[in-house]
């Protein structure tokens, strides 16, 4: 008998058809048969927006170590992105940021780069490069109820179909991806699996978020980023401007508890002139509003320990429904799509069946959302009023070093090169500690502090400008 009538099919069923969902999809797929994603609502086949996604009206940005980990999984899917308008940035130079310790000069070469994009752009290209796979199948309108199995092994889930019957799916290995409001910790408690421990540090972010058209601006404009300081004793405000498809911004503000901005249209703009510098607000003067402020308060950082607990094989979780992540440092994405790709190497050395195997693959996906969390999570719980454990000696230190560092950046190419590598997740936090860097912190900045943004003569007029000027769409103004 030839060893392909020894062959058992493996499926592998996925719970959440939004990014994370289908790029554990797309890790799992070469090692697998086939791979059926149950999603709750209908998904579009257009970058357009869709249901179960209230997040996709704010900022996202994709950086680097997302990006190229999501095209190591689904080569072309950049190419997509850019042929539909996104924006690739270069960083430092693309972005022009106030920072806890200054304004960040823009003369240096490009040492990472971010994707500039709506939201519902950056799932179609990565949905639409997914389903050219033939074995995975999307099964759409449909609900999860439960886990089918036993305290030591998953062995499917039921599902609700959009007629209202229910049925057993059976699968090999199950990935719950269905977000921050994931049901999967009582799912496995019903079955016997002890509790799963959780963290929580919560600083009250509430986000607002308005889409604008663009004035009249050069073809590489820049992020524009004001940041909050959590060395003040006050709530911390922030805001970024975006620029993606369709000659838009999408501008979000953020503020902690205290401080948070509310769903008023009239007040939108005016909460950007609270921010620790007025260039947002100036440039918000030159565009014109398009639809609706949205607004968001369901941001905490919450990470759920399964690698704490004795859990079954064929089950693991992935993106927001393991770690969900203060969307104000944009790392959501990213960890997603490197936790996926960790989740493909394993799945690349060990059978996904295997025993353990889904215990071993929790810990990979579980190692970069460790390091957001540091970077996020750990400054978040700095500000007045946060919620959750309270900062140590050792978090105060490990503050004060990392501002010294922000500071240093503003005129030091070795700490924006360290800097950028970790916020963009293509290195871990212990770059911050090499040698060259440790030495740029203790010498400190070497230039005087910038008194204003780093802009050029194009983004200066804009500024400028003496009211709204969006008739001319995307047309350039040159480069001086």
């Amino acid at each position: 008998m030839s060893p392909a009538a020894h062959h058992r099919a493996r499926r592998v069923l996925v719970l959440g058809g939004g990014l994370s969902g289908t790029l554990a999809a797309a890790a799992l797929a070469p090692h697998c048969d086939s791979v059926v994603i149950v999603e709750r609502y209908t998904l579009p086949d257009a970058p357009v927006p869709r249901r179960g996604l209230p997040q996709a009206r704010h900022a996202h940005m994709l950086w680097s170590g997302g990006a190229d980990a999501i095209e190591s999984l689904l080569p072309g899917t950049t190419a997509l992105w850019t042929g539909a308008g996104a924006r690739r940035i270069s960083l430092p130079n693309g972005m022009v940021s106030l920072s806890p310790g200054g304004w960040y000069r823009r003369c240096w070469p490009e040492v990472q780069y971010l994707v500039s994009a709506g939201r519902d752009l950056i799932d179609w290209g990565i949905r639409t490069r997914l389903l050219e796979d033939p074995k995975v199948t999307v099964v759409p309108g449909t609900e999860t109820l439960r886990l089918l199995g036993t305290a030591t092994r998953i062995t499917g889930a039921a599902v609700r179909r959009p007629d209202g019957t229910t049925e057993d799916l059976e699968a090999d290995l199950v990935v719950d991806a269905t977000g921050r409001g994931s049901r999967a910790t009582r799912w496995l408690a019903a079955l016997g699996v002890a509790e799963v421990p959780e963290t929580v540090i919560d600083a009250g972010v509430t986000y607002a978020s308005r889409r604008y058209r663009a004035p009249r601006v050069p073809e590489d404009w820049p992020v524009i980023n004001v940041q909050a300081d959590s060395r003040l004793p006050v709530p911390g405000k922030a805001a970024t401007i975006l620029p993606i498809e369709g000659s838009q911004w999408l501008v979000s503000v953020s503020g902690t508890r205290g401080g948070e901005p509310g769903g008023d249209e009239e007040r939108f703009a005016e909460f950007t002139e609270q921010l620790r510098s007025p260039l947002i607000a100036q440039y918000l003067a030159r565009a014109e509003p398009l639809g609706p402020v949205t607004v968001t308060r369901t941001t905490a950082n919450r990470r759920r320990h399964f690698e704490k607990v004795r859990m079954p094989d064929g089950f693991l979780a992935i993106g927001d429904a393991a770690t969900s992540l203060n969307p104000v440092y944009g790392h959501g994405m990213s960890v997603a799509a490197q936790s996926a790709r960790a989740l493909r190497d394993l799945a690349a050395q060990r059978d996904i069946t295997a025993p353990g195997f889904a215990r071993r693959a929790q810990r990979a996906i579980g190692r970069p959302a460790a390091a957001a969390w540091m970077l996020g999570a750990d400054q978040d719980i700095l500000f007045p009023g946060a919620e959750g454990r309270r900062p140590t000696l050792a978090d105060r230190l490990a503050g004060r070093y990392v501002h010294r560092l922000i500071r240093t950046a503003c005129s030091d190419l070795t700490v924006v090169r360290a800097l950028t590598d970790v916020m963009t997740l293509q290195r871990g936090a212990g770059a911050l500690a090499r040698p060259g860097v440790l030495l740029a912190a203790a010498r400190g900045p070497r230039l005087p502090a910038l008194e204003g943004p780093a802009l050029t003569p194009g983004e200066e007029r804009v500024r400028d400008a003496p009211g709204r000027d969006t008739a001319y769409g995307s047309e350039a103004v040159p480069r001086h």
